[in-house]
């Protein structure tokens, strides 16, 4: 999957590296994920321990969801009756389940043509339907339906701001929830079907179901007073516009913990974050390393936490902690990035080339970021590759590693020195994958 791997192994530790970011990328792919918890058994489809009998419809939305239709579909045959699920890239049909177009990374004219045929053909499923929901990272901005008084692009710009400005995605989402039909619970309000079974990819840190695709079919955990606290936090609050600000105040009836609609879904987790780093780690223990995996849930700013993951690769190193040599230490989640200048990067990168400024001159240690959708950020660029020599290499070839992060253009400084990770679209998201390897040559 990592296209440029011939130009990135440059020794054996390299390349263990780049295998082993492959099984991460292997764990998190759709179709085996869906294919685990769905089966036929005649007339019947199983779908996560759930029996949906009769006619079986498909929606789903999120970058793998077209990987997710397909399984879906291979698994159960003719018992597919029909569905539509939107995709960021192409469109077409998975026998008879359509595939439409939406926009990512903001809601646009394709995400409202497509949600609208979405919610078309949910009008049509019966309650004695059934329906299976797929939801992957990239739902939120793919499937969009304003709340009264608020347009589509009223979300896109405010969705855009508090990215530029350093929102996380817990903070992102708890706003975007106020002010769209179909985000927070809300979609099952436009479900007539008794059955239904939500398989979800997770792209948040901590797999919080309300965050992913800012639940659609999972109970709202956060309120109104925390989207009102986000846009305060980052200065948003005061410029709103009116129906934005009343969509927000009124907290637009999200479902709760309580609701009697959460009887009829069942959702369901089918890969995650730590299962691809749970999967590196056993293939590069199988290869004599001591793996450990620091945390699952890597947040905060991508340069900060590039700087602690250093010091944690370092300490391996010099005092076999938290595990001796060879060890490799993992770790997953997803940070952010504050924008202060105007280069070309994403948080990966960030994070490798503060990482790389940290263990300068270390020569045991090589290591990696990339996001497992296989974009980073503004750039074509999954993520980077780094090791202790990489801030002198720069410096000889007459880049400024201070200068780069300080202008947020990591991608322009790993292009230049051929340590830019290349996936293309790799049609899932289970946030960010970090791996470094502490062995001598």
């Amino acid at each position: 999957m990592i296209k440029n791997r011939e130009e990135l192994a440059r020794d054996w530790r390299h390349a263990l590296l780049l295998d082993a970011l492959e099984e991460a990328l292997a764990a998190a792919d759709p179709r085996r994920a869906v294919l685990s918890v769905v089966k036929r058994r005649g007339d019947v489809a199983e779908v996560a321990g759930v029996e949906l009998r009769g006619r079986v419809h498909v929606v789903g939305f999120g970058k793998a969801s077209r990987a997710m239709a397909e399984a879906l579909v291979e698994a159960l045959g003719d018992l597919v009756a029909g569905g539509v699920v939107i995709d960021p890239a192409v469109e077409g049909r998975i026998g008879p389940v359509r595939v439409v177009r939406g926009d990512h990374p903001t809601p646009g004219p394709n995400t409202a043509r497509a949600s609208q045929e979405l919610l078309d053909y949910l009008a049509s499923v019966g309650r004695e339907d059934s329906l299976v929901v797929l939801v992957s990272g990239g739902g939120s901005s793919l499937f969009e339906v304003p709340e009264d008084g608020v347009s589509l692009d009223d979300i896109s710009r405010l969705t855009q701001e508090l990215m530029r400005r350093g929102a996380d995605i817990v903070e992102l989402n708890a706003v975007r929830k106020r002010l769209s039909r179909v985000k927070g619970g809300k979609l099952l309000k436009l479900i007539k079907a008794q059955r239904v079974v939500s398989l979800i990819i997770s792209d948040v840190v901590g797999d919080r179901l309300d965050v992913i695709a800012s639940g659609p079919t999972a109970p709202d955990e956060s309120t109104r007073e925390d989207a009102i606290r986000v846009l305060k936090k980052y200065g948003l609050w005061d410029g709103l516009p009116p129906g934005v600000r009343r969509a927000v105040e009124s907290g637009a009836n999200t479902v709760r913990r309580d609701d009697p609609l959460l009887e009829k879904v069942v959702n369901v987790v089918v890969a995650s974050n730590v299962q691809s780093l749970r999967r590196a780690a056993q293939f590069l223990s199988a290869k004599g390393f001591n793996a450990v995996i620091v945390t699952a849930m890597l947040e905060g700013e991508a340069r900060e936490a590039g700087r602690v993951l250093a010091s944690v690769a370092k300490s391996a190193s010099a005092h076999a902690l938290p595990a001796p040599k060879p060890a490799a230490v993992l770790a997953g989640g997803e940070t952010v990035v504050t924008v202060r200048g105007n280069g070309v990067g994403g948080r990966s990168q960030e994070l490798c080339l503060s990482f790389a400024m940290a263990v300068r001159g270390s020569r045991d240690v090589v290591a990696a970021c990339m996001g497992t959708d296989g974009v980073d950020g503004n750039s074509p660029a999954a993520g980077a590759v780094v090791d202790g020599l990489t801030a002198e290499e720069a410096e000889k070839a007459g880049l400024d590693p201070y200068a780069h992060l300080a202008n947020n253009d990591s991608y322009t400084f790993f292009k230049a020195l051929g340590r830019a990770i290349y996936t293309g679209y790799t049609g899932t998201n289970v946030n960010d994958i970090f791996i470094a390897l502490v062995a001598d040559l």
